[in-house]
């Protein structure tokens, strides 16, 4: 085992529980004797390259055990796209800091950061340890059953959806439909996930649209009146990301980000829901509400499973292990091993099969036409999120007249 000091980053969008795998690796790190140091990057690679270092292995210990339960990201992150010049910088200050264990954590293109580091420092006879740890709300990473913070993610979204159902339901005189929109460039687990809202048969959602499927306006707009037929509301959840078969945004959204990803509902593009209100109203003049979360259902430390933090925080310690055993180059899985008691246990899978790819909900999650999951999807997500609440409905008892 190597000699020298350790370092972590975060990169991209934050989640409920990014800062429990941060505590794991901190915790447990500190344990090793090979390991003299643990720094922190602030402000994830980028922050690196301009030495902006914290010293992590001597916060108190009441501040690491409290970022369990911290919200959004503690060392602060970034989007930077590591460039070919940035390369000889990285190397120079992981070899000013003696850094011998570099752990990241984030989602696809934070796989690809340390994975190109990673081989770099290799080609240039730079011995470096370097371990990924996976968080995305999107839950769209190969090579693991899930990943922390889609499960907090999750929850967030279906209470909104649950209980915005209840209100448009109770207001269908006034609004004939609610559009709730979540996160999900490429795939749309967290839309899927909303399903679970869903306890009688006329409970919201009724549909759901992720961007597995080619999105048709026709086909859309009959779905919606069959529904509203059989209801008098109709309640939709759309995934940020639906696209037309021609692969242009149901967002229109031109603007990219410095990995290419079409940032939907940027500037230069409205958002799906807004746009789906529109056809709506168009087509039949009702009224309607749209509703869209972004960074809220990130840091929604009220909303939290518990569950999800222990295994970001596992996830963490996991990381430290595999480079106890001298294993480079890999990132933390987690895999199912039933679903009922739940149980999982902790991997790895090479960087190359994670970095830049993202995973999309398997065919069978979906119901045949595509707009609804599937009771294999439900089974799938049962163990992840906790108990929901339970709300009652008026029974239509009618009074006797004289």
């Amino acid at each position: 085992m190597l000699t020298g000091n350790a370092i972590i980053g975060q990169s991209g969008g934050p989640t409920s529980v990014i800062n429990a795998s941060l505590a794991g690796v901190v915790e447990a790190a500190r344990e090793v004797p090979q390991i003299k140091n643990v720094y922190g990057m602030n402000f994830g690679i980028e922050g690196f390259m301009n030495e902006e270092i914290i010293d992590l292995g001597n916060q108190p210990k009441e501040i690491i055990e409290g970022l369990k339960h911290t919200p959004s990201s503690a060392l602060g992150s970034t989007r930077h796209k590591v460039q070919e010049e940035d390369f000889p910088v990285i190397l120079d200050m992981l070899k000013k800091y003696d850094i011998r264990y570099f752990f990241l954590i984030g989602g696809n293109d934070t796989m690809d950061t340390i994975n190109r580091v990673e081989q770099f420092c290799r080609k240039s006879g730079y011995e470096l340890t370097g371990i990924g740890i996976p968080k995305t709300v999107d839950n769209d990473l190969f090579g693991t059953d899930h990943t922390p913070g889609f499960a907090s993610a999750a929850r967030s979204n279906i209470l909104n959806v649950m209980q915005a159902g209840f209100l448009a339901r109770d207001m269908k005189k006034v609004d004939q439909f609610v559009i709730y929109q979540t996160i999900g460039r490429d795939a749309g687990w967290l839309a899927a996930a909303t399903a679970m809202a869903k306890k009688d048969e006329d409970d919201a959602p009724h549909l759901i649209y992720a961007p597995e499927f080619d999105f048709d306006k026709e086909k859309f707009l009959s779905d919606f009146e069959r529904v509203y037929r059989k209801y008098g509301w109709v309640s939709i959840v759309c995934g940020e990301g639906i696209k037309y078969a021609d692969g242009t945004p149901v967002s229109a959204s031109r603007v990219k980000d410095k990995f290419s990803n079409v940032e939907f509902g940027a500037m230069g593009g409205t958002s799906v829901a807004v746009n789906l209100h529109r056809m709506i109203s168009e087509k039949f003049g009702f009224r309607g509400e749209f509703q869209i979360t972004e960074s809220l259902i990130m840091s929604a430390e009220d909303r939290v499973v518990e569950q999800d933090v222990e295994e970001a925080y596992r996830c963490g310690i996991s990381a430290v292990d595999l480079a106890k055993e001298g294993v480079s180059g890999m990132m933390v899985s987690m895999q199912r091993i039933s679903n009922n008691p739940y149980s999982i246990e902790f991997g790895r899978v090479p960087l190359n099969d994670v970095a830049v790819k993202a995973k999309p909900v398997p065919r069978e999650y979906f119901n045949e036409e595509g707009n609804f999951v599937s009771n294999r999807f439900i089974e799938y997500m049962k163990p992840l999120t906790a108990p929901l609440p339970e709300f009652v409905r008026l029974k239509q008892i009618k009074p006797e007249g004289r």
